[in-house]
Order: C-alpha cells, then structure tokens, then sequence
C-alpha cells in the first residue's frame, strides 16, 4: 500500500472515532435523568415555627349583674370606647328604693326605741339591770337594721353598673327593656357586655406539641390577621402553655392519633387602631437566624440506608409498617444517612452533610460540601430514586435560567 494511501485511511480512521466519540457523548448526555441543578451558596437563613390562632385583649372584664331587675337604660353600644367609671347601664331600680327606704325606717324606729329606753334608764334607776340589759338588746337591733340598710344600698348601687377598666366595648349583650338575671351555683347569670382594654393586644396561637418546645420566651414572631391582608405585624413570645389546651381523650379510638396543641402567646407591639377581638391571626415565631451561611434546597437533601449513602432512599411507608414498638427496641436501628447529590461532569455522587437550621426553603450545610458545588435540586421523586454513578443533565427550563443568569 502506498504512502498516499496510508495516510488516507489514516484520516479517516480519526474522523470515524471522532464521529463516534461525539456521538457517544451526545447519547450519554441523552441518556442522564433531567434535573434541576444549583450551586451550593451563602444566604441568610431564618428558622420559624408557624402556628395559627385568634387575638385578643390581655386585659378584658366581663360585666354580669349583681341583681335582678329590668334595663331601663342602655347608654353605650357596642364598639363604643368608655372610661373607667362610666354609667353603661341602669336597672330598674324602684324595688331597691323601697327597700333602702323600709329599712331606714327601721333604722329611725330602733334608734327612737333606744333613746325610749335611755330616758327609762334616768327615770327608773331601780330598773336599772334591766332596762341597760334591755337597751344593749335594742343596740344588737340598732346594729341589724344598720347592717339591713347598708345591704339594701349596697343592692340599689348595684343598679347603676359602670366601666371597670377604660377600653372597648367588645360585647354587648343586652338591650334597653330586657331583664337581668343574677347567677346561681348552676346557673350562669346574664353576661350584660364585654369591656377591652386594646392599649395591649395579644395572638394566642396553638402549637403542635413537636414544635412548642422550639419556642422560648422573648422570641421575636411575625403575625398576619385575615382582616388585614398583605400587612405584617411584629410581635414577642410572652407566654407558652405548661399543659396541652385539649387534653389527650381517654375516649379517643382506638389507633387515632389525637392532635396535642399548647397555647402560646405573642404580644404585638405595633397593632393596628382598629383592631377586633376573636380576628383570625397566623405567626411565624422566630426561633433561630444564621447569617452568611452555606445552604442548600430543602428539595436536595434525601436520606439513604447503608452507611455510604449509596443505598436505595428511605420509604416513608414501608419504615412506618416495619417500625419496632418501643423506644427500646427502636434505638437499636440504624440511623438513616442524609446527604446531597453532588454533580460533578455530569454523574452524581451521594455527599453526607450535617444540617444546621432550617429556613423556609433551605437548610443550612454545616458540613459536607463546598461554597460552588453543584447539586440536583429537584424534582423529590427522580432524587430519591437516584444512586451514585447516575449521569443527570439540566432541565431544559433550568438550562434557559442559568443562561439567563443568577435567579433571585
């Protein structure tokens, strides 16, 4: 074979292989599982614990009344603002006159009786054992029908009912002609209205029993009312519940899982004028910040069986089917592995990291990987069903974003 020859079959021998280098190239990335990528970078995370509850007023006073009688003046409505000592209402008080003036008679009566008997006690010095003894008996009368008296002015002050506190009137349950009843041992009496002292204002919110132990007094919260939309409002944790609101049923059936809730407390600082008792409210209460800290999607991070990660993914069904009963013989399992998938040249490899917080939609990395790593960031199913080895390639509309540039 000539020269000439050799060298072109040499040609086209390296154009055949460089043919089919690309086109192995171009079906191996053909071949890799679609994914979304995204580099390993710092942000400033903010761990909460979101809960949901109602408002009310730290301070508020229900009025009921002390008698019986019927409203014959109504002198606020509700939603009115009132002061400490303010008349909001009167009851009939005509029965009570009566009594407060029966009883002053009675007064007057006994006191003439007592000075009857002092000037028996000068005029009958012979009588005068018995008629003292006779006078104290009158005094222990004197000091009845004053006590008589007083209970029935007590009773008459009792018509006029005012403000206890300066506030809002939040409730109003009574109309002008309606009658008042007093309370028994078993029977509740009237709830005439409900006066708020809004100067201080509270969301009282039910956490999950997982999570109220996150929580601390003094923590800084974000609260939300339904009745003002897109307006947040700040808040300090002020008090947590020591017992469950609903106690766990003995009742409950059997195999039920019932809800623990405890009640926590967060004091706005800043509410608005127009604030309402009972407003639906949701918080974010603040339970730890990072600043400038590596982070990763959520999303990414999966759990793996074996100690090297490179096991199939922990199914939540079969685990909770094969869960040991006990605390005892659960502390013999395994720990689950968590980790990342790390990209690199286009196969993924499973990295264990160390999770710090957790914000809204990333975890911190204390561990594990680098600043500028590559890691799957989704979809959920196709990361847990990959193993180390696997080729991936970008998404298509992930590719179109990194083109683009940095996504906010």
């Amino acid at each position: 074979m000539s020269s000439r020859r050799k060298v072109v079959v040499g040609i086209v021998v390296v154009v055949v292989l460089a043919i089919a280098a690309t086109l192995a190239v171009v079906q191996g990335r053909d071949r890799g599982v679609e994914v979304r990528l995204e580099e390993v970078s710092r942000r400033d995370l903010v761990a909460t614990v979101t809960a949901s509850g109602h408002v009310r007023a730290r301070r508020t006073v229900d009025i009921s009344a002390d008698v019986q009688g019927r409203v014959v003046e109504l002198n606020v409505d509700e939603g009115d603002d009132v002061q400490a000592g303010a008349i909001l209402l009167r009851i009939d008080p005509t029965q009570y006159q009566a009594a407060v003036a029966r009883n002053e008679g009675a007064l007057s009566q006994a006191q003439a009786r007592v000075l009857e008997q002092e000037a028996n006690v000068i005029r009958f010095q012979r009588d005068y054992d018995r008629i003292v003894a006779q006078r104290q008996s009158l005094e222990f009368g004197v000091a009845q029908a004053q006590a008589a008296l007083t209970e029935a002015r007590e009773f008459l002050s009792k018509t006029v009912i005012r403000a206890p506190i300066s506030g809002k009137v939040t409730r109003l349950n009574i109309e002008s002609g309606e009658t008042v009843v007093i309370g028994t041992m078993n029977n509740p009496g009237s709830l005439l209205l409900t006066v708020s002292d809004l100067s201080v204002v509270e969301a009282v919110m039910e956490v999950d029993e997982t999570d109220v132990s996150l929580i601390a007094p003094g923590d800084s919260a974000v609260v939300e009312l339904d009745a003002f939309p897109d307006t947040r409002f700040d808040g300090r944790v002020t008090e947590i519940g020591n017992s469950a609101i609903r106690p766990p049923s003995s009742t409950a059936a059997a195999g039920q899982a019932q809800a623990v809730d405890f009640e926590v407390v967060i004091t706005m600082t800043d509410p608005p004028d127009n604030i309402r008792p009972d407003l639906s409210a949701t918080a974010d209460v603040i339970i730890d910040t990072r600043e400038d800290v590596l982070a990763v999607p959520i999303i990414s991070v999966t759990v793996r069986e074996d100690e090297d990660g490179g096991g199939a993914p922990v199914d939540d069904e079969d685990e909770t089917e094969q869960r040991p009963e006990g605390p005892v013989a659960r502390s013999r399992l395994g720990k689950p592995t968590e980790g990342v998938f790390v990209v690199t040249e286009g196969t993924v490899t499973f990295a264990e990291v160390e999770i710090g917080i957790t914000g809204q939609e990333y975890f911190e990395v204390v561990a594990g990987v680098e600043e500028g790593d590559t890691v799957v960031a989704g979809p959920y199913q196709r990361i847990r069903n990959l193993s180390d080895g696997d080729a991936v390639k970008a998404a298509e509309s992930d590719s179109r974003g990194r083109a683009e540039g940095p996504q906010g």
